[in-house]
């Protein structure tokens, strides 16, 4: 299965010079831990950064920064790992393991925001092929007794 399928579309988003108060509100007003910090180009919102909800609170709050006089681009995670639609998810999950990230913005051909896949949305999706996996038993053992009446 390809990221592009069970990603959250659409994401939330914002630019790089916007405060990390107005961050922190967008992301109360959407309920989400997470911003994908973009750059328009042309068409495209070109992903360059995430911020969380941890970040602001290690970044700003914690060393008792005025959260209205910084900017996201100054907190937020630069070293960006992106999924590209057409990526396998078990590709995915073992690129965002090796990095220990638990949130991956997913981006089209052109390089834009599509959507974001988190760990959680990984969670969901591998539940759903186990309860599948766990079927196959109970399917084998029906067309047994019918193959065999």
């Amino acid at each position: 299965m390809r990221i592009g399928e069970i990603c959250t579309v659409p994401s939330i988003y914002c630019k790089g010079d916007e405060t990390v108060q107005a961050a922190a509100l967008l992301m109360r007003k959407h309920h989400v831990g997470d911003l994908v910090v973009i750059e328009p180009a042309e068409s495209e919102r070109i992903p360059v950064g995430i911020i969380t909800d941890r970040d602001i609170v290690v970044s700003v709050i914690a060393l008792g920064l005025d959260p209205g006089s910084l900017l996201v681009g100054d907190i937020m995670s630069a070293d960006l790992l992106t999924a590209a639609e057409d990526d396998d998810v078990y590709e995915t999950i073992e690129r965002m393991r090796s990095r220990g990230i638990r949130r991956v913005p997913v981006v089209n051909n052109a390089g834009g925001l599509a959507g974001i896949v988190s760990v959680d949305d990984l969670l969901e999706f591998l539940a759903e092929e186990m309860g599948e996996l766990s079927r196959i038993s109970s399917h084998q053992q029906s067309h047994e007794k019918r193959a065999r009446q």
